[in-house]
């Protein structure tokens, strides 16, 4: 294992819970056992924050980290057709200079191939919680009815 990648994953200052986030998803790694958590605060199309957890191997906790700091503060379509890239790095249809991440080259690169599912865990989450957004902002659905109680006409509501 590379010491560069050992370092990458200890740096955890968006490892976090977002507490009111906009935006979240979850995917494991069946192969491994990894598991992710991203949330993401989206406003105006722009990620302004972005918190992940998770239980996973070093090489998807130093993924998670890079791809924590390249996201904030970019547009959503940019860090979508960066997750798109990723997955066609390792299958051979993308050179990462291309991507124009430098930050990423620790992690791409030939070496790492039998790790690419741990690499790849997070580019995956983060795409998955970006295809829910493409309408935008989140909206909670209320359904109200009313009831004859005892009398009296009552409303009662929940969330779909």
């Amino acid at each position: 294992m590379d010491l560069e990648i050992l370092n990458i994953a200890s740096d955890t200052i968006n490892y976090k819970d977002i507490k009111k986030h906009t935006h979240y998803s979850k995917l494991k790694n069946s192969l491994c056992g990894d598991e992710i958590k991203i949330k993401l605060i989206i406003k105006d199309e722009k990620i302004i924050d972005f918190g992940y957890q998770g239980n996973s191997c070093v090489y998807c906790q130093a993924s998670a980290s890079l791809l924590s700091k390249i996201s904030i503060n970019s547009k959503k379509n940019r860090i979508n057709e960066l997750c798109d890239a990723a997955k066609l790095y390792f299958d051979g249809d993308v050179k990462i200079k291309l991507i124009k991440w430098d930050s990423l080259k620790s992690l791409f690169n030939k070496k790492n191939i039998p790790r690419k599912e741990c690499i790849l865990l997070p580019f995956k989450t983060l795409k998955k919680n970006s295809n829910k957004l493409n309408s935008g902002k989140l909206k909670k659905i209320y359904i109200s009815r009313f009831i004859f109680y005892n009398y009296h006409w009552c409303t009662y509501s929940f969330n779909l």
